[in-house]
């Protein structure tokens, strides 16, 4: 009889403890979750800013200058790879999505 209620309460105890760990471990995945989007909007937001910058400076360099070899070329060149990789990125997701 001594055997069984300690088998109960041993039983119980387990059952409390796993039941916290899963309502922990949730609110943790609720979390990250949070995040994640939160940080997905801010990539969508920056995406957006660097290509209407791009586009902007495509606007203005209408003889090429921003081409050239020199520190606007640079970036211009840095800018342009930026957004073809987030471009790729982006649309990479969008295609897995549907």
């Amino acid at each position: 009889m001594i055997f069984l209620a300690i088998l109960c309460v041993l039983l119980f105890g387990s059952v409390l403890y796993f039941g916290y760990r899963a309502y922990y471990l949730a609110g943790q995945v609720s979390e990250a979750q949070e995040y994640i989007e939160e940080l997905e909007l801010t990539n969508e937001y920056m995406y957006a800013r660097i290509s209407d910058s791009f586009s902007k400076m495509k606007e203005i360099d209408r003889l090429g200058a921003f081409e050239a070899d020199d520190e606007s070329g640079t970036t211009f060149s840095l800018l342009n790879e930026v957004i073809t990789n987030l471009k790729t990125q982006f649309d990479g997701e969008a295609q897995e999505e549907k």
